[in-house]
């Protein structure tokens, strides 16, 4: 019997009866990381790691039945040993490493192979089986260094402060937000403005010991002030609101591995697009899989097929789930 299943919840453990990341309530979930696919609140009780608990707990609400656990503790569920390790992909996100009679599986939730500082970096573990995420699984999709990336939006940041205008940039509220944050934060020390839905992680963040450039709210200043020469971040759903009309002349730009398709950013009318993501590239992927050792690889959501075609090319027992760790398409994660 194969430790993890597809199941109309979500992915299934047979032996441990608990489900990962289910998109329906259970009466046993392990969660990889607090984005909203992929912690849904109803759920009978969850396990999560100690650094998404906070985190968990704003999403999920402070009565939430949660369970933290230490990164490599190992938890017996059933006839299961568990344990979660980092993924790199935001503060507390992690792998789930089952083990059953000598063998061995890992789903990796969402996880990225660049450095991040907030948050621990990716740790590769040997597997007979992996559960890859498969969100950038095409050739086109490769990252720079992060620290370019940062550059080049301090840059930006710079052009619209001679020309007298704010520079808005949209990311998800959770983790990118942040990650942008600590990024700039090693190249300046200036004042940032942030969108409401943005603070509240941000605070998680600093109460983690994750150090972050000093933000103010934008719902908090008088009517009419000029955010000329500033920089202001947002959430997506955001754009061409009320809120962000108050923000005057501006130009607008977005950070997500998206990005990196220039059709995409035209016709989504941004200024300027930076391609920064927290899953991740091909390149990225393709080395996961190899440092597993996995004889069996099953890839979810996102560009699943091609990813399970090219690991069969390599000779490995590859396939795409119809199933993935969370939704099909992440709101908030890329």
């Amino acid at each position: 019997m194969d430790l993890l299943v597809e199941s109309p919840a979500g992915l299934f453990c047979p032996s441990g009866s608990f489900h990962l990341d289910p998109v329906l309530p259970v009466p046993r979930a392990v969660i990889t990381h607090a984005h909203a696919d992929h912690a849904r609140p109803g759920s009978g009780s969850y396990l999560c790691t100690e650094g998404s608990l906070p985190l968990l707990r704003r999403r999920l609400g402070e009565g939430a039945p949660l369970q933290p656990l230490a990164c490599g503790e190992r938890l017996r569920v059933g006839e299961v040993n568990l344990s979660l390790h980092p993924a790199g992909h935001v503060l507390g996100s992690a792998q789930v490493r089952l083990e059953r009679a000598g063998e061995v599986w890992v789903a990796s939730g969402d996880y990225k192979r660049e450095p991040d500082p907030t948050c621990a970096p990716f740790e590769p573990l040997r597997c007979h089986a992996f559960l890859t995420e498969a969100t950038f699984a095409l050739p086109i999709f490769r990252w720079e260094a992060p620290d370019l990336v940062a550059r080049e939006i301090l840059a930006w940041w710079d052009a619209n402060r001679a020309a007298g205008r704010a520079a808005v940039l949209y990311c998800y509220a959770l983790g990118k937000a942040q990650r942008l944050l600590a990024e700039l934060a090693l190249l300046t020390d200036r004042e940032v403005w942030v969108h409401g839905a943005i603070e509240p992680f941000a605070e998680l963040y600093r109460s983690a010991g994750v150090s972050l450039l000093p933000t103010r709210l934008v719902a908090e200043t008088e009517k009419g002030k000029s955010f000329a020469g500033q920089l202001v971040l947002a959430p997506p759903m955001a754009r061409g609101s009320l809120w962000a009309r108050r923000l005057g002349p501006r130009e607008e730009a977005f950070a997500s591995g998206h990005m990196r398709v220039r059709g995409l950013r035209r016709r989504r009318s941004f200024d300027r697009g930076f391609a920064l993501s927290d899953h991740a590239d091909w390149p990225g992927l393709l080395r996961t899989v190899r440092e597993t050792g996995a004889e069996r690889v099953f890839a979810t959501h996102g560009h699943r097929e091609p990813l399970a075609r090219a690991l069969r090319e390599q000779g490995l027992d590859a396939r795409a789930l119809s199933a993935g760790l969370g939704a099909e398409q992440s709101e908030e994660g890329d």
